[in-house]
Order: C-alpha cells, then sequence, then structure tokens
C-alpha cells in the first residue's frame, strides 16, 4: 500500500474523478495493501520484517508530512495525508497490533471520504480549479461545505473525540509505551505533528482572506444530493470513532 520506495504513484493518480478518489483512497484499493498485512499479521509476529516495516513506515509519515507541507495542489494534499495514514497504520502493525491497525483503517475511511467529498465540491465551483491559491473565504461562500471540511481535517488531526482521535490517540499511546528506538519514536511523534500542520495550512489558504478570483467563480454549496452525502459523513466523522471503540 503505497509505501517506501513504491509511493510516487499516489499523488499522481488524482486524475480520477474526485467521487472516485473518495472511495479508492479511503477504504478499498490503496488501503488493500494494509489490510492483507492484517490478515497475514501472523507472519509479521517474532520476526525482524516488523522492525523493518516499522522503519520504512515512519519514514513513509514523515515524507509525506513534509511534502504535502510544500504542495498547493487540493487533491494532492489529501492523496498525501492518504499517504502519511497508510504508514501510520503500516507502522502500528510491525510493532504488532493488527487490531489498532484495522481499528485505524475503519475511522480513516469514514472522515478521508468526507475530505474527498468537499474537495470534489470545491473543485467542482471553482471551475476544476484546484490550486489552493486560487481559492480563499470559502466559508462565507460555501458554508456547508466548508463545515464539512473543517470537521473532517480536525477529525484527520486527532481532535478529541472526532472519530480520528480514537484510534490515533491509542496508536500514539502503545508507542510510547512500546521498547522503540528513539528514531523510530521521533519520526512518528513528529510525522503526527506534520499532520496537524498541513491541515490547518489547507484550512488558512481555502477558508480564510478573500477569494482571489471571485469574478470568475460564482460558488454556492453544492445540491441537496451531495450535501445529504456529505451531511452523513459528518456524522460519521463526529460519532464513527465512538461507536467503533
Amino acid at each position: 500500500s503505497a509505501q517506501i520506495p513504491f509511493s510516487s504513484w499516489l499523488p499522481a493518480a488524482m486524475a480520477a474523478p474526485t467521487p472516485v478518489s473518495a472511495l479508492v483512497h479511503s477504504s478499498t484499493l490503496v488501503t488493500a495493501g494494509v489490510y492483507l498485512l492484517i490478515r497475514f499479521n501472523v507472519l509479521l509476529a517474532g520476526s525482524c520484517l516488523g522492525e523493518y516495516l516499522l522503519l520504512l513506515a515512519g519514514l513513509n509519515m514523515f515524507m509525506a508530512g513534509v511534502g504535502a507541507n510544500f504542495e498547493f495542489d487540493l487533491k494532492k494534499i489529501i492523496a498525501l495525508s492518504t499517504l502519511s495514514q497508510l504508514g501510520l497504520m503500516m507502522s502500528i502493525l510491525g510493532m504488532g497490533f493488527p487490531t489498532l491497525a484495522f481499528f485505524h483503517l475503519l475511522t480513516h475511511a469514514l472522515f478521508k471520504a468526507l475530505l474527498f467529498m468537499c474537495a470534489g465540491a470545491i473543485i467542482h465551483n471553482m471551475s476544476d480549479s484546484q490550486d489552493i491559491r486560487f481559492m480563499g473565504g470559502l466559508v462565507l461562500q460555501m458554508p456547508m461545505t466548508a463545515a464539512c471540511l473543517n470537521l473532517s481535517n480536525l477529525a484527520l488531526c486527532g481532535m478529541p473525540f472526532l472519530a480520528g482521535f480514537y484510534s490515533k490517540d491509542l496508536i500514539l499511546e502503545m508507542v510510547a509505551l512500546s521498547n522503540v528506538n528513539f528514531f523510530s519514536f521521533f519520526l512518528y511523534f513528529f510525522s503526527t505533528g506534520l499532520t496537524v500542520c498541513y491541515s490547518l495550512r489547507l484550512v488558512y489558504y481555502s477558508m480564510s482572506g478573500d477569494l482571489n478570483s471571485g469574478s470568475l467563480h460564482p460558488l454556492n454549496d453544492e445540491g441537496w444530493i451531495m450535501l445529504s452525502g456529505m451531511s452523513g459523513l459528518t456524522v460519521m466523522a463526529v460519532l464513527g470513532g465512538s461507536v467503533l471503540s
């Protein structure tokens, strides 16, 4: 599932329509490798493979976090956040906690699908422009979409009592209590900080300030079909973690 050195295809695979990305990136194709390793976790237990997986996944998280902080393409930022979360799942799997990896896979599917749906609504309104430097003030123009995007971003950051908090907090607690070396420990916690950093950067660029191209793009929220799907996913992004835990 897109670990170093085979991770370059994931941000490059953003040519697909955003609803397809919402399904593929959150819960099906991209996370299939993680699910396979969860099923075959007995092969990792008690072997040196787990240590290699821990190191590779930690480097993957770090690389994706740094890349997302310098990216301006909206969908690529979300794709790199997927890459970072895949690294989180893989590394906790390498430490011997397959149940935690599966729990994070489920919670991640909820808020990542919502994040892609919101990105699709924004890109559709911006006449297919994906550059976040051309956005701004969307919280006034598209309030429902902005609320859903902010909630899914907070869930990605691990804000207390949202879906991502229950799995990420458990994972970081297990890392803190486990006998891992300092380098892996540093990669874990620094990469988690990078996740918060690029999420806040995305919100800052897209939600605050003035719209740079307002005269070209009359913005409004999508129709009720799109909003109903986003609202359902928002409820799951808020309550899903407590339900699954």
